[in-house]
């Protein structure tokens, strides 16, 4: 196994990325390596001063990074070099099994989809959030960014990626889906989740519970939410907001501690060939590494085959 990490992209890179990188290997097993992309020498360093062993590590060597504000498309197109584009053209070639980075979001998502590409037959890859659940574990919001305009169908499919994470990655049988809208009754809504709504029931394989409002996001009502990135993105962007509005006021409960996004790393983007996952762009070293042992877990979980079959 091969996991593959930019080491350059975030607020705080390569630091925090290298320390994150040194405490996620000292759980990984012998067969299961770290693959370090960026500056080698920088690396070097920075894993002899924690005192680690820098053999420890798989190195592939650039100094040329894709900045936060940089155009997507075109820093992909014209920085083949950069840490970026060669994640993706090593997760593309086969020589990584996954690849994480904490930097520039739309480049990440540009990058899965011209290199390892969408599954066959789905109509768009969504990225996917933890969301705390206020008895214990978390939910699946998706999508948070990466589609603002849906179609109908296409959320159905999120649906569908949504139930099968849930499933083989957080252990829930059957999961629960909820379509988000503004009001439980079937009949409420706008055009898009007018028009979703009887798909989402005559849809088999996922157990459709009905609409859900945005005060069920934290109880037990659905595990799988399903929304367009536009309203995803704005309820995940709300959510982080109270872990630090608690933090700020030194008050202390475990179920506002689990809305700390260095709990679980970062956000996968699901319904492309390969494992990839979006870190914050302030990730600290914890979550750099929870990013890394969620890559590990969506590996051995072949969560990718499993909706590669699904859309088959």
């Amino acid at each position: 196994m091969k996991i593959g990490l930019d080491i350059m992209g975030g607020d705080f890179a390569p630091k925090a990325i290298v320390l994150g990188a040194i405490e996620a290997q000292k759980e990984l097993s012998s067969d299961q390596n770290l693959v370090l992309i960026g500056d080698k020498d920088q690396a070097h360093s920075i894993i002899k001063q924690a005192g680690a062993n820098p053999d420890l590590f798989e190195y592939v060597h650039t100094t040329e990074t894709i900045g936060m504000n940089e155009h997507p498309t075109k820093a992909i197109t014209h920085k083949p070099n950069a840490s970026i584009s060669l994640g993706f053209q090593l997760l593309k070639e086969g020589k990584l099994d996954s690849f994480a980075s904490a930097g520039n979001t739309g480049a990440m998502l540009v990058g899965a989809m011209f290199s390892v590409k969408s599954i066959p037959n789905l109509n768009r890859p969504a990225i996917a959030s933890n969301i705390p659940k206020e008895k214990s574990g978390y939910g699946i919001l998706l999508d948070v960014g990466a589609n603002a305009d849906c179609k109908a169908e296409t959320l159905v499919q999120f649906a569908v990626l949504g139930s099968l994470f849930a499933e083989h990655i957080y252990n829930i049988p059957n999961p629960k889906v909820g379509l988000i809208n503004l009001g439980e009754e079937e009949e409420k809504g706008n055009n898009l989740t007018h028009a979703a709504y009887p798909l989402f029931k005559e849809k088999k394989g996922i157990n459709f519970i009905g609409n859900i409002e945005g005060r069920d996001l934290f109880n037990d009502k659905a595990d799988v939410m399903v929304c367009d990135g536009f309203v995803g993105n704005i309820m995940l962007k709300l959510a982080e907001s109270f872990h630090n509005l608690v933090e700020e006021r030194n008050f202390k409960d475990d179920f506002f501690d689990r809305f700390n996004y260095e709990q679980y790393g970062g956000s996968p983007i699901l319904g492309v060939n390969a494992p990839v996952i979006i870190g914050h762009g302030i990730s600290s070293p914890e979550a750099i590494k929870n990013m890394i042992l969620l890559s590990r877990l969506m590996i051995e979980s072949k969560i990718t085959d499993k909706i590669r079959a699904a859309f088959n």
